[in-house]
């Protein structure tokens, strides 16, 4: 894609009639001095996130964002970012963003059906909007994820190997993620494609708001409901709520574990899989996520077309033919560990391999 620095003029003539200063409680970071520059200067981009720090999003797909907007775009400043875990806070970061006056956003949605409005506000402005990771409502001109479909085929295949001679005819629970993530309903189609007709489904549950404590208290219902003994697997959405479901088969004094699925790679998760607490997680290369939206929002925000980026076609609730791209992910058990997140440099042998954790990583091949 050309990467000259012009910028659109209805995005010049947008950023010249609009205020250019944002609420002081919506902590937008690595802004480029409050907004607004010159014809020569690049692209303005925004970045909202569905959280920050120690998330995933705050430690890899942020860096690996910024990253390659540098490389793509030296000239660019560097993006406004703004991260929160509450829908309401993130509608108040859009408005902002838009008030700012960036060029593009880069957006990952805590609540895709509340920003609809937001998202129709940037068209109207004519700021477009690439949905990052999950895709919200409303004119959405480009977007970047994984195939949901197949993470949740990966996390049932997984499952149904982890649970030996149980898989035909045992009982599970499914901890799935937030009703209001269509990324949840993706991965649990894509899972019930595998599992129906092998598994009996004892107890399914929609976690609200991908929290923790929400898993541990549906986890202990399940058992509750459905007995210790009775829990042959735990069909779990992603690793923070495959912890928390494991937390609460501990607290139950569920032995021996049943295997338990998960998504994302944290670290937790993977020392959890050495030490045969989880049985599997689902790796997706954040560092591709990130370049591609990116690529698409740098050509969008140029006024070029997309369709030489986009891989495939999705429809939302409100928009047909979105441009996107799907990417691969991959299963990880304790036996490929080396092979994928070291190997793609996510961790080091040091990092997983705590003291706690040496012998098990001996037996694991991870010296």
């Amino acid at each position: 894609m050309g990467l000259g620095v012009g910028v659109p003029k209805r995005r010049r003539l947008f950023r010249a009639a609009v205020a250019v200063t944002v609420g002081a409680g919506l902590a937008l970071t690595g802004a480029c001095g409050g907004g607004g520059h010159d014809e020569g200067d690049g692209l303005s981009v925004g970045v909202l996130l569905p959280g920050g720090g120690p998330s995933r999003f705050g430690h890899f797909d942020r860096p690996l964002i910024e990253r390659k907007l540098k490389e793509l775009c030296p000239h660019c400043p560097a993006p406004a970012v703004a991260a929160t875990s509450e829908p309401d806070v993130q509608q108040q970061q859009f408005d902002a963003m838009i008030t700012r006056g960036v060029d593009v956003l880069i957006l990952a949605a805590i609540d895709p059906k509340a920003l609809r409005s937001s998202v129709e506000a940037a068209h109207r402005a004519g700021i477009p909007v690439v949905a990052y990771d999950r895709l919200a409502q409303g004119p959405i001109s480009g977007y970047v994820t994984f195939d949901g479909a197949a993470i949740g085929r990966l996390q049932g295949e997984a499952l149904l190997k982890g649970m030996g001679a149980k898989a035909d005819g045992g009982q599970i629970v499914m901890v799935n993620g937030a009703a209001i993530d269509p990324n949840a309903a993706w991965f649990k189609r894509g899972a019930l494609s595998v599992l129906r007709g092998k598994v009996k489904i004892g107890k399914s549950y929609d976690t609200a708001g991908w929290r923790p404590e929400n898993a541990f208290a549906d986890m202990t219902g399940a058992i509750a409901a459905l007995g210790p003994g009775q829990i042959d697997g735990v069909l779990a959405a992603n690793d923070t709520l495959a912890g928390a479901a494991i937390s609460a088969l501990d607290a139950s004094a569920v032995r021996p574990l049943p295997p338990v699925t998960g998504q994302d790679a944290d670290l937790s998760a993977v020392q959890r899989i050495v030490a045969g607490r989880q049985y599997m997680t689902v790796y997706k290369s954040y560092r591709a996520e990130a370049d591609a939206a990116v690529e698409m929002a740098v050509a969008l925000g140029r006024g070029e077309p997309v369709g030489s980026l986009a891989t495939a076609t999705v429809d939302s609730a409100t928009t047909r033919g979105i441009p996107s791209v799907l990417l691969p992910s991959s299963s990880v058990t304790v036996g490929t560990i080396k092979d994928t997140l070291v190997k793609d440099g996510i961790y080091t042998i040091d990092q997983i391999c705590t003291p706690k954790l040496r012998s098990a990583c001996a037996r694991a091949g991870l010296t």
